[in-house]
């Protein structure tokens, strides 16, 4: 359901409607309704799986770590080196980037861009546990 979504920049409505997507999914697999008035907690503790915007977190950061560990040459990272154009923006809220987006989830954990370079560190850092 959310192959590729390590490169994502999901803002909260777009992440609340995966959420939705993937408690019906649940909901299905344990032959519940809403008019059951489960909660979705209930359901994922049924089914043994966490909240799919961690798991999204969890592979956003993965991919982090993976492009931190590449060389500086290499073509994934020298995206980081590329300057943009001051360009003039147009009105309104300034678009989510995707590195916005890991400094958020760094600043969450409490945790710097130069642990990724840790691989064990790195993974038990960001690795989420499924409650089975």
């Amino acid at each position: 359901m959310f192959y590729g979504s390590e490169c994502w920049a999901v803002k909260q409505q777009q992440l609340h409607k995966v959420n939705v997507a993937e408690m019906r999914m649940l909901r299905w697999m344990c032959g519940k309704t809403r008019k059951d008035r489960i909660r979705n907690i209930e359901i994922q503790r049924q089914v043994g799986v966490v909240p799919i915007d961690t798991k999204i977190r969890e592979g956003r950061l993965r991919w982090f770590g993976h492009l931190q560990s590449r060389p500086t040459n290499a073509p994934t990272r020298k995206l980081d080196s590329i300057e943009t154009v001051e360009i003039r923006r147009g009105r309104g809220r300034p678009k989510l980037t995707w590195d916005a987006l890991i400094k958020r989830d760094l600043n969450g954990l409490q945790s710097s861009p130069s642990i990724a370079l840790n691989r064990a560190q790195w993974k038990s850092l960001i690795h989420v546990v499924d409650p089975s």
